[in-house]
């Protein structure tokens, strides 16, 4: 179903329950209104409708909205109150909703890195597992609506950056999930020669076809994205077809982890961009990054260097330590009930020269201040 045919349904359903004429126009302002928004131009500027159901969406909370929002395009006060119980009413029964670009964006690059709640945690939920199948059903049902996926073009069109972006991770998305069977590419080349395929060579040459039609719509979205400034398509181009815009830009907040965007200015020959983003993940409390510049690209700077020990202290870590432990061949950890030969794994605490007085008093409070941010979430 299309926008134009759920308003229709809309038009329709509101001129039976409430005994008047509506125009189109005013429904989708009434469709704003049922959830929240002062118009339909604010719903669209960085929202999209879907018809998924959302059971944390309640219309019924935005009836006063929508009874004033009739009272203000000219319908009698008993209209309004007809309306203002029979639509949201309406888009209940019907699962229709609304859903944030940024907030599909980020349902999207959950997907595509597989950093799901519970990942980081030393225990995960008991309740994890059916949480991430939930979650990727959810997102499963909202990269298949037609009405999202029309919402998002119409932004695209407008010039909306964060859309762009969105479809080019649906298309990534659905690329992922229906991979072409190996040899599919052989199959396609061949029908774009001329052959006549048959069976399952043919199905195998069109799933190729399809598959690469996906590609190219993400490429074109994902550059789209990037001509708009969107810094998460930025990063992403550099991480896939090494261009170096996101870090010329001088970039400095984007979605990615920033030890990822480190890895992504090593790979691109940028160690000073590579330095500035391992400082913020270390400012951000990753002790082992701050180990990993005291060791590398902060090794000549001994106040920087004592810094990054006092902070990690303050978090609860020694780096002057060492820290030992037995693992197994391949680097997992060693399990004595299990037995078999065992390794040493772990590192030596790190060796600093001291510092001077005033430079240590320095480094302290600057690790002080860092702790502060990071225990006031800054």
């Amino acid at each position: 179903m299309t926008i134009k045919e759920f308003a229709y349904s809309t038009q329709q359903h509101l001129q039976a329950s409430a005994k008047g004429p509506f125009k189109r126009a005013h429904i989708y302002e009434l469709l704003a209104a049922s959830f929240g928004f002062n118009s339909y131009a604010a719903l669209c500027a960085n929202s999209v409708f879907t018809d998924v159901s959302m059971p944390s969406q309640l219309p019924a909370k935005h009836r006063s909205r929508v009874r004033n929002r009739c009272i203000e395009m000219g319908y009698p006060a008993d209209v309004a109150d007809a309306v203002s119980h029979a639509l949201p009413d309406f888009l209940t029964e019907r699962e229709f909703g609304v859903f944030g670009i940024d907030g599909l964006v980020a349902l999207l690059r959950t997907e595509r890195d597989g950093e799901y709640p519970g990942d980081e945690e030393d225990e995960e939920p008991e309740d994890w597992n059916d949480s991430v199948e939930s979650q990727r059903a959810f997102t499963d049902a909202m990269v298949a609506s037609p009405i999202l996926l029309e919402g998002l073009d119409n932004a695209a069109r407008k010039g909306n950056a964060l859309a762009h972006y969105a479809l080019a991770l649906i298309q990534r998305f659905s690329e992922d999930v229906e991979e072409p069977e190996p040899g599919s590419e052989h199959w396609y080349l061949q029908a774009k020669a001329g052959r006549i395929l048959t069976g399952v060579e043919k199905e195998w040459a069109a799933a190729y076809e399809d598959h690469l039609a996906k590609s190219n719509k993400y490429v074109h979205h994902l550059r789209a994205a990037a001509a708009l400034g969107e810094p998460n398509a930025l990063l992403d181009l550099a991480d896939q077809f090494d261009d170096p815009s996101f870090f010329e830009l001088g970039i400095d907040r984007v979605i990615s982890n920033p030890v990822s965007v480190a890895e992504i200015a090593e790979r691109l020959d940028r160690p000073e961009d590579a330095k500035r983003w391992l400082t913020v993940a270390a400012e951000r409390g990753e002790i082992d990054v701050m180990r990993q510049l005291i060791e590398g690209y902060d090794q000549s700077d001994l106040y920087r260097c004592w810094t990054w020990v006092y902070l990690a202290k303050l978090l609860g870590s020694d780096l002057t330590q060492d820290a030992h432990y037995a693992i197994n061949e391949d680097g997992s950890p060693y399990d004595e009930d299990i037995g078999g030969p065992a390794f040493v794994g772990g590192y030596d605490g790190v060796d600093l020269e001291s510092l001077s007085a005033a430079q240590d008093v320095a480094a302290r409070q600057a690790a002080q201040g860092v702790y502060a941010q990071i225990q006031g979430g800054g």
